[in-house]
């Protein structure tokens, strides 16, 4: 699919998507998360390869919030009850057109999203809706990496790939020697 080199914006869910969609509550009602490291790094070579990254959530949580800025992700939504509208008003504030950005989701608040993007991607656990409507699939579920597939193919969709990881690799080179 040739629409994954005019890609300028990532987008995507957290539950089901930069986590495995388990919520866990303490004695106190404090909940937590779990985010995968393969994901943060996926989101850190996209930034690299200067694109866009967003999060669009229908809840509001201070464990996103500090995710986000700990991998400085440029736009945070949360508590977002239209995820396309959230979306569509994100590119136009861009300057960009809802084909030249990209969006991974899991659920069935995430189908209106996923099938209006340029590219649509799901985790290999998304619902089967999502999974139909979706361009890319991931091999890995939510939470474990599917984020980080997605970001690899669209690098390498875009002949990008090589020249992130040569600014990793030139780090190890200093490191050998």
């Amino acid at each position: 699919m040739d629409g994954w080199r005019d890609i300028k914006l990532l987008a995507f869910d957290v539950d089901g998507v930069l986590t495995d969609g388990t919520i866990y509550y303490g004695p106190g009602g404090d909940a937590m998360k779990g985010f995968s490291a393969r994901d943060g790094m996926g989101i850190s070579l996209a930034r690299a390869a200067g694109l866009k990254t967003a999060i669009i959530t229908g809840r509001r949580s201070p464990m996103v919030e500090r995710r986000a800025a700990d991998l400085h992700i440029d736009y945070v939504m949360q508590n977002t009850s239209d995820k396309l509208a959230a979306f569509s008003q994100l590119c136009r504030d861009l300057g960009i057109s809802m084909g030249e950005a990209a969006y991974m989701g899991d659920d069935l608040n995430d189908l209106a999203v996923v099938a209006n993007a340029g590219c649509g991607a799901s985790p290999a656990d998304g619902c089967a809706e999502v999974r139909e409507a979706a361009s890319f699939v991931s091999a890995y579920a939510g939470g474990h990496g599917a984020l980080r597939e997605w970001v690899e193919y669209i690098l390498k969709q875009q002949h990008q790939w090589d020249s992130v990881l040569s600014r990793y690799m030139s780090g190890m080179a200093a490191v050998i020697q």
